[in-house]
């Protein structure tokens, strides 16, 4: 079936429309204006195996000196269904960790076809574009990217009607600016590129026991055909750059609006024995800790930067699941700002549809897909209250 872009763009304008009705959150004083947002994606480890973890001296420092969520929820899993979810407020009917169909015009996306994208399927995700239902969330999750021997639970959640875009679009839009800041990303950039250690890749030379470091199920907005198609240069894949480049952006004091920042696979704790990753980090708790040393680094270069001390700015330090286990999805989130008082508590519930509404309201945009639920809250105790 061809992919008709034109009737998916139709749609996209009548639902977007249709979405922004009633609503004004840039006029929602209770979450301050932003100026540059600062998110780092951490992977696969519940809130008790981090909070009070010895491997983890720094994260834990951290969480008491800034703010932090203690009852804060991932939507779903796998990994990129919760990437997904952060930066686009919907699962976009993605419920799999498969690599992206590259600039694929003939395929239908998921939303459209109805068709989700599950653990039962081999091929790769159609470009994310137009108009349609994403995928429910289950209250019992057993897949979550490998066989567990007991169930998972989540928050259930109907399919609901969700539009093809995601926070970079609309800060696009709104004549603002986004990176996705992917650490060993290979100097070519990330078109085409599912798995990379930094120099090579699977596009460039098929290599035995190549380290995976750098994962495209962690580059969620190479998902989307906006982003894949580069029409748009403000929108396109040239947006999504390695750390070399977060460093000297840093170091210059030039940063983009949104800043959505990617460990690689051993500094983003996902190591738990997994081959995928090669060796270094397939020791939990040394993954634990190594991504304890990536995470104090990160913050502190941020907060040399010039750009921390212009403007209101906030880092927020998020786990996109708790991976193998039977408890509820609940996962660390830390949130430090310059504007507004730290070492603030919340025992508010939380989850990633809250955390993207947050930043759109900081940003004065609308709320997109789930981020719109009106059971959806914001953060305001952590992101300080307007004034």
């Amino acid at each position: 079936m061809k992919f008709k872009k034109a009737a998916l763009l139709l749609g996209l304008a009548a639902f977007s429309a249709n979405l922004a009705l009633g609503q004004e959150p840039g006029q929602d004083r209770s979450v301050p204006h932003l100026d540059h947002a600062f998110v780092i994606m951490m992977e696969n480890h519940a809130y008790s195996q981090i909070i009070g973890n010895t491997n983890a001296p720094f994260l834990n420092n951290y969480a008491k000196t800034a703010n932090l969520a203690t009852n804060y929820f991932g939507v779903g899993h796998p990994s990129l269904t919760n990437y997904l979810e952060v930066v686009g407020g919907s699962n976009f009917g993605v419920i799999d960790d498969h690599a992206p169909d590259w600039h694929n015009s003939d395929c239908v996306p998921n939303i459209v076809s109805g068709i989700p994208s599950d653990e039962s399927t081999t091929s790769n995700i159609c470009p994310i574009a137009g108009v349609g239902y994403d995928a429910p969330t289950p209250a019992v999750d057993t897949t979550n990217e490998g066989t567990v021997s007991s169930p998972v639970y989540n928050d259930p959640l109907p399919a609901a009607l969700t539009v093809g875009k995601t926070i970079a679009d609309q800060l696009v839009e709104a004549g603002r600016s986004w990176k996705s800041y992917q650490e060993n990303l290979p100097p070519y950039g990330a078109d085409r590129v599912n798995y990379s250690d930094g120099l090579i890749s699977d596009v460039t030379q098929s290599e035995p026991g190549m380290p995976k470091l750098y994962a495209a199920k962690h580059n969620p907005f190479a998902y989307f055909a906006s982003v894949q198609d580069g029409d748009n240069p403000k929108l396109s894949l040239e947006n999504i750059v390695g750390f070399n480049q977060l460093y000297a952006d840093l170091a210059i004091g030039h940063v983009p609006n949104l800043a959505f920042i990617a460990p690689n696979q051993c500094h983003d704790q996902h190591g738990r024995g997994t081959s995928e990753v090669g060796t270094g980090c397939s020791m939990d708790q040394n993954a634990i800790a190594q991504g304890d040393a990536a995470i104090n680094t990160l913050v502190t270069a941020i907060k040399s930067s010039k750009a921390w001390k212009e403007g209101n700015n906030v880092i927020v330090i998020v786990w996109d699941e708790n991976d193998y286990g039977t408890d509820p999805n609940q996962v660390v989130t830390i949130v430090d700002t310059n504007y507004a008082p730290t070492g603030v508590t919340s025992k508010v519930k939380y989850n990633h549809f809250s955390l993207l509404k947050t930043l759109e309201a900081g940003f004065g945009l609308d709320y997109l897909n789930h981020a719109a639920d009106p059971n959806v809250q914001l953060m305001s105790d952590l992101f300080g209250a307007g004034k």
